[in-house]
């Protein structure tokens, strides 16, 4: 078991300055959080440091985790719902945009298209993507909303160092339960639902959330971001400016099982504590999807200039947006979209385009806690044919970073 340091104020571990947030309540994770070890990359955060702190968001999960060595199942689905399930089929003004597009996002079209988003947005595995979204198709037409939720946002990164894809282990009844199970309040990050299987940077991954709550001055507006990481090489994770991937250059991905996969054919045994990088995972072939969702006053293309600084917190973390990732990124807007009943004309606030550099700030800085977040919280774990990836230690994570602390 990796050791993991108690919740310290930042000026012990002679970090940063505390900035003014609130202490988080605690996700469903025993694990710490990115700002229990005094890592903060600036701003104030809402009382959950998460995208439902975005009034109206909820979240939900299935993780699927069954089986040992081969064909094990580790997987799941996400439901993040922009209006909860009491205003589903309620649009509202989103738009997306890509870093590097080898990954799937359905529905995108239209919602650029329209600059309009209805329904939930489901992440998940890449070859469960149909049947999930086929299930989201469903689940309205169960409700007389098949024409609302007719074309829906279904995303994917892949898992299939850790989960038997092809067993296809994701049924209709696992996404209806994450949309179904969705709710405010803390939401549960690492292993869980679509980030059940996911690596990053070498290390376990998974889902990760944080939030940022701008000052009265610019606006007192809430924005939230949540991210399924699943991209990246270790050896360039950078954590607020610290080398922490070459500097934690051990735990290496491994095989507890016979032998090695034959997709990693050079991956070596975890008895040897390998620190050498398989060949196939010294390339840059994950992805990540992020949500960024805000109660904001924004226009679609305002929204598209939001997804479009998601790519500049991915830079400070240390991604390339390599050549077979898929990075794919959605903003969405809460502010009402609809015209009073009976009329045509709806009435729809725009924020000043002078005033957006909080907001884009916000997004660069919640998107590094978001990751940061969803690395902590993973825990070790085996897989498919015994693979084996370590969680991030916190401990050596915190002294790296104290290490290359400014003044």
């Amino acid at each position: 078991m990796d050791p993991f340091l108690p919740c310290l104020p930042a000026l012990l571990l002679g970090l940063a300055p505390a900035d003014p947030s609130p202490p988080a309540p605690k996700s469903p994770t025993a694990r710490p959080r990115a700002r229990d070890l005094g890592i903060t990359f600036g701003g104030q955060t809402g009382p959950l440091d998460a995208i439902t702190d975005v009034p109206g968001v909820e979240v939900g999960h299935t993780t699927l985790h069954a089986g040992e060595g081969a064909h094990a199942v580790r997987t799941g689905v996400s439901a993040v719902l922009p209006r909860g399930r009491a205003r589903i089929a309620e649009p509202l003004f989103a738009a997306t945009y890509n870093l590097n597009g080898n990954g799937e996002m359905t529905g995108t079209h239209w919602v650029n298209e329209s600059g309009l988003l209805t329904g939930p947005i489901m992440l998940t595995t890449t070859q469960s993507v149909g049947v999930v979204r086929d299930a989201v198709v469903r689940w309205g037409a169960q409700r007389g909303l098949a024409w609302e939720l007719g074309l829906p946002v279904t995303a994917e990164t892949y898992d299939g160092l850790l989960n038997d894809v092809n067993a296809f282990p994701i049924q209709t009844t696992h996404a209806l339960r994450a949309i179904d199970g969705a709710h405010g309040g803390p939401v549960a990050e690492g292993n869980v639902g679509g980030g059940t299987g996911m690596t990053c940077h070498g290390f376990k991954c998974g889902i990760g959330t944080a939030s940022r709550r701008l000052e009265e001055a610019h606006g007192g507006y809430t924005l939230g971001v949540l991210v399924q990481a699943n991209y990246g090489l270790r050896r360039l994770l950078t954590v607020d400016g610290a080398p922490v991937g070459r500097e934690i250059s051990d735990l290496q991905p491994c095989y507890a099982g016979p032998a090695a996969p034959a997709s990693v054919p050079d991956m070596r045994p975890c008895v040897e504590r390998p620190k050498t990088v398989p060949e196939r995972l010294n390339r840059d072939q994950g992805s990540i999807l992020v949500l960024v969702a805000t109660d904001a006053p924004l226009l679609p293309h305002q929204l598209a200039r939001l997804a479009r600084r998601v790519p500049l917190a991915l830079g400070k973390m240390g991604s390339i947006g390599g050549d077979s990732s898929g990075d794919l990124f959605l903003a969405f807007s809460t502010q009402p979209t609809q015209a009073p009943q009976g009329l045509r004309v709806a009435r729809v606030e725009s924020l000043d385009n002078g005033a957006l550099d909080p907001l884009f700030e916000a997004t660069v800085q919640a998107t590094q806690e978001a990751i940061l977040n969803a690395l902590l919280a993973a825990e070790t774990m085996t897989g498919n044919n015994g693979v084996r990836v370590f969680a991030l230690p916190a401990d050596r994570l915190v002294e790296s970073v104290r290490r290359h602390a400014g003044p």
